[in-house]
Parts: structure tokens; sequence; C-alpha cells
């Protein structure tokens, strides 16, 4: 049906496909060494981020000896930098394990296979707290999985994919005066109390990002956002055409979906904006129709 509606193939290696259900830990570990090229990128972009090539110079944010707030943020953006980078890796991977139906939850290309894994679990989980029909639900998250599978196996769509990823992923940078900004109204001279408040505001994740997010990176989302919103478009396109024939509860199955996609929790969006990714009702209302 999806070779049909697409005129693509659903293959990348000209065998079959398979749906194969996974553990949690399956996924992640089959996950983890399929993201591995973006997250060793993250992670150097991330373990460099507080570097400068002049921290001495007139420009450098933590330069003015007189300032009492510029001279804490050092230290801290240090601080940070470890918890950043342990996120890139197995606590990210096993964050999103804990929340995907199938291998493409977030957009991201993987090596060259044509057996598509979905967590059982998960699928499961949601589907018993939205009541949703079991055999139908398990239906849409294939027809789902086989038309990312498809999209994103055209040649240079994955190419361009893959390269707006992983450029997004090195430009990490600290950026003190975000910090500063978060920070700007607390009393520093509090004792511990100031402490307390300071670790409350680097807790938010907003702050964390807008301490590291960089203003190449600001440029570069619009385009990233594009090819994703043309891939979430002819997805959803091929999924409306296919799936309201195949699936008596289609429209039903995608507005739970949806809702659960657009009412993400802030922890999920944190992982989706480290790549870049951040699937927002915006993205879906800027997809071709």
């Amino acid at each position: 049906h999806v070779a049909n509606v697409t005129g693509l193939s659903t293959s990348m290696t000209g065998r079959g496909l398979t749906v194969l259900p996974v553990t949690r830990g399956h996924w992640a570990q089959r996950t983890l060494e399929d993201y591995r090229p973006l997250l060793e990128k993250l992670a150097g972009s991330l373990g460099a981020a507080d570097t400068d090539d002049d921290p001495d110079g007139p420009d450098d944010p933590f330069g003015g000896p007189d300032d009492q707030l510029a001279a804490m943020l050092g230290p801290m953006i240090q601080a940070m930098q470890p918890m950043m980078v342990a996120m890139t890796a197995g606590s990210m991977v096993g964050h999103l394990a804990r929340r995907s139906l199938g291998q493409y939850d977030l957009p991201v290309p993987r090596p060259p296979s044509d057996e598509l894994v979905i967590l059982v679990r998960n699928l499961d989980e949601f589907g018993s707290g939205w009541s949703l029909p079991a055999d139908d639900l398990r239906l849409w998250i294939c027809l789902h999985e086989i038309a990312h599978h498809a999209v994103l196996g055209v040649p240079h769509v994955r190419a361009r994919l893959e390269s707006l990823l992983g450029e997004y992923t090195t430009k990490f940078r600290s950026d003190a005066g975000a910090l500063e900004d978060q920070l700007g109204d607390l009393d520093l001279t509090g004792g511990p109390e100031s402490m307390a408040q300071i670790q409350q505001a680097l807790g938010e994740p907003g702050a964390l990002l807008g301490a590291i997010q960089s203003d190449e990176q600001r440029a570069l989302l619009p385009r990233l956002e594009a090819v994703v919103a043309l891939v979430v478009g002819v997805v959803d396109h091929v999924m409306d055409t296919v799936g309201s024939k195949l699936i008596p509860s289609y429209s039903m199955l995608t507005e739970a979906l949806r809702r659960r996609r657009v009412e993400t929790a802030e922890s999920d969006r944190f992982v989706e904006r480290l790549l870049g990714l951040e699937l927002t009702q915006a993205t879906y209302d800027r997809r071709p129709r």
C-alpha cells in the first residue's frame, strides 16, 4: 500500500520488511548503536562547548574580574558539561526507550536495514491508557514505521537530513549571557539560599539549552525544521491515504497519537531540542498537505 501511494520502494536492502517486537533494553541497545555517529558529534560538541580561543581577550564573557555573576558562571558551565555529555549517550537513549513506540518516533535516519523495531510494551501501555483497539493500534504503528522507512530511504532526503543533523549537533557553544539573563534577578550574596535558587534556575531544561545553543544553530534550525516538516507531511499524507482504508478506527487513533506527540513532557522536548528535532504543533502546522 505504501509503495503504491508513494511510488517509493519500502526496502533499503532489496529484501522484504520484517517487523520485530523488542523490549526497552533491546530498543535502547540498537538505537544507541544506530545513533552512534550523531551522538559522538553531539558529545564532542558539548564537551568542547566551554572552550574559548582567547579566554583572556576583551570579549571573554568571564574576563571581567569585577563581574561577580560572570565569574560564577564559568565554573557552573564547566560543571554542567559532563552531565550534558552523559545525556547524549546511554541516559538519553534510555529516556527515549521509555516513551518511543517504534524506531521513527524521531525522524532520524538509521543505518540501511529492513528490520523495523516496535516497542510493544510502550505501545500496549499507551493503548490501554487511552482504551484504543489493540489490533488497529498495532497496524497504525506499522503503517507509521513503513511510511517513514520509505521516505527516509530516498537517498537525497536521507543525505540532506543526515547532513543537517550532523551540522547542528557539532555547533553547541557556551553562552554565558543566556545564563546571566536566567540568573540576573537572583541575589548572589545570600549564602546557601542563593545557591539553592541558582541550582533551581539551572535545573530548567530551557536554561541549560539556552546556555549552550549557538547563533549558528539558531540560524540552521529553519532549514532543519523545513526538511523535517516535509518528511512529516509526506508521511501524514501516506498514512491518511492508506490508513483510512485499512484501519476502522484510524481517525480516533490518529487524534490520540497526535495529542501524545504535541503534548509531550518538557524532559522529552529537551532531548529533541538537543538534536534539533523539536516536533511541536508548529512543526505539524508547517507540514505540506
